[in-house]
Order: structure tokens, then C-alpha cells, then sequence
């Protein structure tokens, strides 16, 4: 097996376009935060209530969009069931598997974390359709092609 070629330094742009992706990613995670705290919940709790909201999905399915342990889904569903936020419910395909689902409070607080988003929504409403297009298919290009599974429902159109 030949050896790989060496790797080449990055230019000067792309080493500023990767800390200004890092600052994003920064300042939305802490907006993000901000807003799960003014309803009393962590991070992944919000970010899990925000996919539920979209749709039922099992709980494997959390654990890999989420990027953690199915263990720890079944410990954040636990703690929004608690709070009436979110619910389990037999799967109508595969009455073995359980889906979490959103409940109609739930579903309120997601969207009330959305509208909460000042990070997200600011800079971007200064932008035009045209310029938010052209950076959301910069971005899908840079995340790559996507698990057909995984995809959000609003990414079928463009």
C-alpha cells in the first residue's frame, strides 16, 4: 500500500472561514442554551422536545440524530414525560418498538425555543432569500449527502 500524499497546509481563507464556523457554532449553542434554561431545561432536553415536535421517532433514532447512547435518550424522554412534555406510544408499523412523541405542551415549548433563538433568527433575517439559499446549500454540500432516514421534513423542497 503506497503512503498517503502529505497533508497541505490550509490557506489563510480557509482557516478564517473555520473559525468563523466555530464561532457560529459557538454562539448558537450558547443562544440555544440560553434559551432551554428559561423553561428549566438542558440543552438536550430542548434539542430533543424541538425533534420531537416535528414528528414521533424511536428512540434509536433520537439516540443517532442526537449523536448519543440510546441509554441516555431513554434518561432525557424520562425526564420530559415527567414534565408532560413529551410521551411514549407503541409504534403503529412495529407495535414492538416504542416511539417518543412530543405532547401538545411539548409542542408549545418547542416552539416557543424556536421563536426564543435570537442567534439563529437575527443574522439570518438580514440576509436575503436568495443569499439564505445559496448559504443552505453551501452548508448541505459541506455536511454532505444525508441518511434519507435522517433528513428533516422541510428538506424535501427547495
Amino acid at each position: 500500500m503506497a503512503p498517503s500524499p502529505p497533508a497541505r497546509r490550509p490557506d489563510a481563507l480557509t482557516l478564517e472561514v473555520v473559525e468563523l464556523i466555530g464561532e457560529v457554532v459557538a454562539r448558537f449553542h450558547e443562544d440555544y442554551e440560553d434559551a432551554a434554561a428559561a423553561y428549566a431545561l438542558t440543552g438536550a432536553q430542548a434539542r430533543l422536545l424541538s425533534l420531537l415536535s416535528l414528528e414521533p421517532l424511536p428512540m434509536r433514532k433520537l439516540a443517532n440524530r442526537l449523536k448519543c447512547e440510546p441509554s441516555n435518550v431513554t434518561g432525557i424522554v424520562d425526564r420530559l414525560e415527567a414534565r408532560g412534555l413529551a410521551e411514549r406510544r407503541p409504534d403503529p408499523a412495529d407495535r414492538r418498538v416504542k416511539l417518543a412523541a412530543a405532547t401538545e405542551e411539548g409542542r408549545r415549548v418547542a416552539k416557543g425555543l424556536r421563536e426564543g433563538l435570537r442567534f439563529a433568527r437575527e443574522p439570518l433575517a438580514g440576509l436575503t432569500e436568495e443569499e439564505r439559499g445559496v448559504l443552505r446549500g453551501l452548508l448541505r454540500r459541506m455536511v454532505g449527502p444525508a441518511d434519507a432516514d435522517d433528513r428533516h421534513p422541510s428538506d424535501d423542497g427547495d
